[in-house]
């Protein structure tokens, strides 16, 4: 089997080849004057520190500088760079180091809270950087590799497979777009906002996250799709923030009960407790009760599979919706809003 192929290569040094040059290590700092700001306004320390362990504070945080580092992928020739948001947070000196070792002071174009990403640009031209890939189309047990920078040491591989997709760990409190990737590539303390990619060399994901006890790895990896990186990079070059669709529902995964209730073959899908009023939901004719079992044809079969979908559509956007009401399967489309309803 040809290496870069999804399935079992004999080597992934294609892939490697492609994504080394192109992940960066990202240093961020506070100017002395943003941390007398931050201890009077009595700001709290980065609350991903301790669970992303990419943030670290000299002493006590209230007393110094917070300063950070983390991995960043360049994913545009004119310098633009990707990472997550937790790496950059509160800092207003931001530098790239490259694999050649070239060092670049980074703008902050935008950032996005909700899935703990952050645009950077630096003042480059000609520079390689990583195509988007597909990861709606990665399947689980598929090999992937994460490129990053652990305990700063610049341009580190580690190889792994696909272990679930959709993967919600409650990381932002209810209050985020949570549907990761989970691999088994390891990943460390300096890895967030490196780049998870497929055997070809393609950006399918963002490392961001590991499960663990003792602060290093442990088996769990997760990282943020490439079909929301994708959207939100669109919407802060474009509009200088992400244009999030809403639906106007409020949801529970669908149980055994339900499933049996409503008619299902399978305990899958999304069970709307509320129907917004006059929102997008409601004027598409869905009622609370209902169950969406897909949208745009794609199984919609859990929550975060839900967010991710819905991650990836803007305000204004029509989609067709499959749905499940008194056992008998319905199909409509809905004109999705803005945050503010409109």
């Amino acid at each position: 089997i040809k290496a870069g192929s999804n399935t079992a290569p004999f080597d992934f040094t294609m892939a490697a080849e492609k994504a080394m040059p192109v992940v960066v290590h990202i240093k961020a700092a506070e100017s002395n004057d943003l941390a007398r700001r931050r201890r009077q306004n009595g700001s709290q320390a980065d609350p991903f520190g301790n669970f992303f362990g990419d943030g670290f504070f000299f002493g006590n945080p209230y007393d110094q500088q917070k300063k950070g580092s983390g991995s960043g992928v360049i994913i545009s020739s004119n310098g633009y760079v990707i990472t997550n948001f937790h790496v950059v947070e509160d800092a207003d000196n931001i530098e790239a180091t490259l694999e050649n070792k070239r060092e670049y002071a980074c703008e902050l174009v935008g950032y996005d809270r909700s899935t703990d990403l952050a645009l950077l640009k630096i003042d480059a031209l000609d520079l390689n950087y990583l195509q988007f890939g597909d990861s709606d189309s990665l399947n689980v047990g598929e090999w992937v590799l994460a490129v990053g920078n652990p305990f700063k040491l610049q341009s580190s591989v580690t190889a792994g497979i696909v272990s679930a997709k959709a993967r919600d760990i409650n990381i932002f409190n209810r209050q985020g777009v949570e549907s990761f990737i989970q691999t088994d590539a390891a990943i460390n303390p300096g890895s967030s906002g490196g780049a998870l990619i497929n055997t070809k060399g393609e950006l399918i994901g963002i490392n961001t996250a590991i499960l663990t006890y003792s602060g290093k790895y442990e088996g769990f990896s997760f990282a943020i799709p490439s079909s929301i990186v994708k959207k939100v990079v669109k919407d802060i070059r474009e509009y200088g923030a992400v244009q999030r669709a809403w639906l106007g529902v409020g949801i529970n995964n669908v149980d055994d009960k339900i499933a049996q209730d409503k008619g299902l073959k399978d305990v899958n899908g999304i069970y709307l407790d509320i129907v917004e009023r006059d929102g997008a939901a409601q004027e598409a004719g869905l009622l609370s009760g209902d169950v969406i079992v897909s949208i745009e044809g794609r199984a919609c079969n859990s929550t975060p599979e839900f967010l991710e979908l819905m991650g990836q559509f803007s305000p204004g956007d029509k989609v067709n919706i499959t749905y499940f009401r008194n056992n008998k399967k319905k199909l409509t489309s809905a004109v999705l809003r803005n945050q503010l309803n409109s």
